[in-house]
């Protein structure tokens, strides 16, 4: 029973050259297909990235189901991760190369349809996305961007509609209270 458990079905270096493929094969893939993908908009979008694992595991551990086979292949993946990240950390131009560039979806207050048809995006997902964060409307958003990473930034019109009408409210609400002391001081002069 113990030697099924911890004895490789397949050679060490072959648990480690699996692992490597796959996750350059997915990076790449992630990269081709865009920053859709990795923003999770939707559930088609959820679905395909919960598959990918599933479809890749047996590319990845090979028909060796040991613990030890397990463990080489999940330590090889952090291993390859860490090393590339460490590498684009200390060369940040070829991060940007090979991140790519934010997508613009909103400039000066307007909806951009290029940006929503580059990343296949749609006004009402993108309506959603800003409903997460706060707005009501894509009225009320002055730029969004879809950052390489799947992030979405978005800057408010100056000022937003509800700030303006609090500020409006607020401005008539200075104007009673000084007519009010106007009328109390009037009242106590008489």
């Amino acid at each position: 029973m113990w030697t099924h458990m911890f004895v490789l079905g397949l050679p060490v270096a072959e648990k480690i050259l699996r692992p490597v493929i796959v996750y350059a094969f997915v990076v790449l893939l992630l990269r081709v297909f865009g920053k859709r993908e990795l923003a999770q908009l939707n559930p088609f979008d959820l679905v395909v990235l919960l598959s990918v694992s599933n479809t890749v595991q047996n590319a990845i551990i090979g028909d060796d189901n040991s613990v030890t086979g397990g463990l080489i292949g999940a330590f090889t993946l952090f291993a390859v991760n860490y090393m590339v990240v460490r590498f684009l950390f200390r060369h940040r131009r070829l991060d940007e190369i090979l991140e790519g560039t934010p997508t613009k979806l909103v400039e000066d207050g307007c909806v951009c349809q290029a940006g929503l048809a580059k990343e296949l995006l749609s006004e009402a997902e993108l309506l959603t996305v800003a409903h997460r964060q706060g707005f009501a409307s894509l009225d009320e958003v002055q730029s969004c961007l879809l950052e390489p990473g799947g992030a979405f930034y978005i800057e408010a019109k100056e000022p937003r509609p509800h700030e303006r009408h609090h500020a409006e409210v607020m401005k008539r609400m200075d104007q009673l209270s000084r007519q009010i002391d106007d009328l109390r001081q009037l009242v106590a002069t008489r």
